[in-house]
């Protein structure tokens, strides 16, 4: 049997749509109503607890802070989409944070050394694709498991990061660096202007071109693609170096947003994943998308300022991340199987 993908309308509703039974329907649309009154409860609990939660000022903060988890979790899905869902063997990137890390630290010494915004830029995203094609090369041309491909990577990442800032913070100052930390228009600062016109930058490449349409056969049907002509490990390889151009992007973001590049870059790892996977839960028919981890970002985003203004534990934050995760890995896990 073969399947021409080039004729094939496949959109991210499809899938689930191949006979799946009632009681996994059910549970589907709960999950994703249920994420959605979720989202609005937390709002309204917050808004009441602390006052100034739903003020212009703080509602900017929320998507200035949100903005670089936002793009690293962006480059997450694009991966998920292409490599599976399954979070052992299917499409995974645990580089991002570390990608996102040793771009800054680029970038910023860069900035440090007399060198202007635009050859800055260039080396930074120069930084993400590299090490995207690394990631790519072992997983689409060797066949490593992308969940310990991308763990090795980011070992040798964070070691690069080390050698090159010492472990200390590299200051850095420009004007553009300044704009996109300082520069606001109607409260919202220019780093969520940012993130949400990378969103439906991604949103329109992903979700409405041949490419993207062929990323999710790739990743749900990857036989049926082969068997249709799709080169499967050219998409593969493409959804690792997009990922790494969003780590890169991340990393000249968070260079703003801190004025310099930081260390223990690798703690923006969990919200990464979170916000990755949690994604589907706010899309239809439970899968990835991009539009999805937009909202995810921005839920994650609302709990962590929401825990900030009611000075609560970091602790607690992390264990809730960690919930997150195993609540949704469990129950999409279980409707796919019922599926």
């Amino acid at each position: 049997m073969s399947v021409d993908v080039e004729n094939y309308t496949f959109t991210p509703d499809v899938a689930p749509k191949l006979g799946p039974k009632g009681g996994a329907r059910f549970a589907a649309a709960a999950l994703r109503y249920g994420a959605l009154l979720s989202f609005l409860a937390i709002l309204v609990i917050f808004s009441v607890a602390a006052p100034f939660f739903l003020s212009i000022f703080n509602i900017g903060n929320i998507l200035g802070q949100t903005a670089i988890t936002g793009v690293l979790a962006i480059g997450l899905t694009v991966v998920v989409i292409a490599g599976g869902p399954n979070v052992v063997t299917g499409g995974i990137d645990l580089s991002l944070a570390a990608n996102m890390g040793l771009s800054a630290a680029v970038y910023a010494s860069l900035i440090q050394a007399g060198y202007g915004d635009g050859v800055a830029t260039l080396a930074a995203m120069a930084t993400g694709l590299a090490i995207g094609a690394v990631n790519a090369a072992a997983v689409a041309g060797i066949g490593i498991v992308p969940l310990l491909a991308t763990l090795a990577v980011m070992n040798v990442v964070s070691g690069l990061e080390l050698v090159l800032t010492q472990n200390t913070v590299i200051p850095a100052s420009s004007d553009a660096l300044t704009a996109l930390s300082s520069a606001s228009l109607f409260g919202i600062p220019a780093l969520g202007y940012a993130l949400v016109g990378f969103s439906l930058i991604m949103g329109l490449i992903i979700q409405n071109t041949r490419f993207g349409l062929r990323l999710y056969a790739v990743g749900e049907f990857p036989e049926a693609a082969r068997a249709a002509g799709v080169p499967v490990r050219s998409y593969l390889a493409a959804s690792f170096l997009i990922s790494g151009l969003c780590g890169g992007l991340a990393g000249i973001l968070n260079t703003a947003y801190l004025s310099g590049s930081s260390t223990g870059s690798g703690e923006m790892l969990l919200p990464v994943v979170v916000t990755a996977l949690l994604g589907s839960v706010f899309s239809r028919r439970l899968v990835p998308t991009i539009g999805g981890t937009l909202l995810s970002a921005l839920f994650v985003g609302v709990l962590l300022n929401g825990f900030q203004l009611l000075n609560l534990s970091s602790t607690l934050v992390s264990g809730v991340q960690g919930v997150l995760i195993l609540l949704t890995v469990s129950a999409t896990t279980l409707i796919r199987r019922e599926n």
